[in-house]
């Protein structure tokens, strides 16, 4: 691993003593839908973290949106016998909330509780934003950091709000001339103002592209909300599902072929591509859907069975799409390999999940980069950047 560069926070105490070790903040949960999935992963980084390398303090964001300050102890934070962790099981108080200073000139988190003297927790000089979904990955917390002056892990402001919501994010692939499929959007506003007329522009779509279509959250992920339908009969309820976790939905049709993921990493020199992983079907389910990936532990191939030139050339349209987003730090791409063997490029994660049984770090494991240096990595990829523009 390389050194600290220069220009990283001045990491020397006042009296010229030995410098201190960089102060991480890793933080998680928050009010997604994907609020377990995040403490799960928070939980794979804090055991794996190089506590001799880094200070570590973990803050997790209950489904409310209170900072809350909690137990350092990654063992309660994994999923056990099918139940999902949240950061109210871990935060050490139900009402205590952890601030972070908006001041550019001053990093120092401070807790405090009802009736007591806030406490100063110290300086933080890098953030781990392990949040899925909105209200972390989305760009909301990136600009929050933003304004806080304290450099963090993954995209930017602009980045991570391409990549979560898949409208854009295919029509900034569409832009560069990357590979995308079929899809129609309906906004909150076509559905409260005439839901027969977005109801209709679905049937179209349908006419067009052939049922079975994906109804889904346009702005969610790990798979949470998606419904795969095969008629007009499941399609208001599919809409209704999708809306509870958000107003505006994506419609998709079915492309047939083989799920290909591909994780990139940004290195000193630029970003690089892993070896690819497939995701075979999953018999148990009607799709890759959120218990396949967490909890029935549905397990991809890695690397993918596939020709020379099929692997250069899905991860050159996964780095394609990390440029093309502007996206820092990481990405997981997700691409279908059609029966015409051409790569379609799905959707890119800006935060993957980092659980154990993840495609990201697996990919990377057998690439060469092991979950521990992945994560410092990530760390130092984060404190070699300065906030703002750039």
């Amino acid at each position: 691993m390389s050194e600290n560069p220069s220009h990283s926070p001045d990491l020397a105490s006042a009296g010229g003593e030995a410098r201190r070790k960089p102060r991480v903040a890793v933080v998680f949960g928050g009010r997604s839908s994907e609020h377990a999935i995040s403490v799960v992963t928070a939980g794979a980084v804090l055991r794996s973290i190089d506590r001799t390398k880094y200070d570590v303090l973990p803050i997790g964001i209950t489904t409310d949106g209170r900072w809350a300050l909690t137990a350092d102890e990654p063992d309660r934070m994994a999923i056990a016998d099918r139940k999902l962790p949240s950061v109210d099981g871990l935060a050490e108080s139900s009402e205590g909330g952890v601030v972070l200073s908006v001041d550019p000139a001053n990093r120092e988190v401070v807790y405090s509780e009802p009736g007591s003297v806030p406490k100063a927790l110290g300086e933080v000089d890098v953030v781990f934003p392990m949040l899925h979904g909105p209200y972390g990955e989305d760009g909301t917390l990136q600009g929050l950091l933003e304004l806080s002056g304290v450099p963090y892990v993954g995209s930017g402001v602009l980045a991570s709000a391409v990549g979560q919501d898949k409208e854009y994010m295919k029509r900034v692939f569409l832009s560069f001339g990357l590979p995308v499929g079929p899809y129609v959007v309906i906004r909150p506003r076509e559905w409260e103002q005439d839901p027969s007329a977005a109801r209709k522009k679905i049937i179209d779509f349908a006419g067009e592209h052939g049922w079975p279509l994906f109804v889904k959250p346009a702005r969610a992920g790990s798979s949470i909300g998606i419904t795969k339908v095969d008629d007009l009969s499941g399609l208001d309820d599919a809409i209704v599902e999708a809306q509870r976790h958000d107003p505006k939905i994506l419609v998709e049709s079915l492309l047939r072929g083989r799920e290909i993921e591909c994780g990139v990493l940004e290195f000193e020199d630029g970003p690089r591509a892993s070896v690819p992983a497939e995701i075979p079907p999953v018999t148990a389910h009607d799709f890759y859907d959120f218990e396949a990936k967490y909890i029935d532990s549905a397990t991809g191939l890695v690397p993918a069975p596939l020709t020379e030139e099929q692997t250069a050339e899905v991860r050159r349209l996964a780095v394609e799409a990390f440029e093309a987003a502007s996206c820092e730090g990481l990405v997981r791409a997700d691409f279908f390999l059609t029966e015409d063997g051409e790569f379609v490029i799905n959707e890119i994660n800006t935060m993957p999940g980092f659980t154990p049984i993840s495609m990201y770090p697996r990919m990377w494991q057998e690439t060469g980069v092991g979950y521990p240096e992945l994560v410092d990595r990530l760390i130092q990829a984060a404190l070699r950047r300065s906030t703002g523009l750039r």
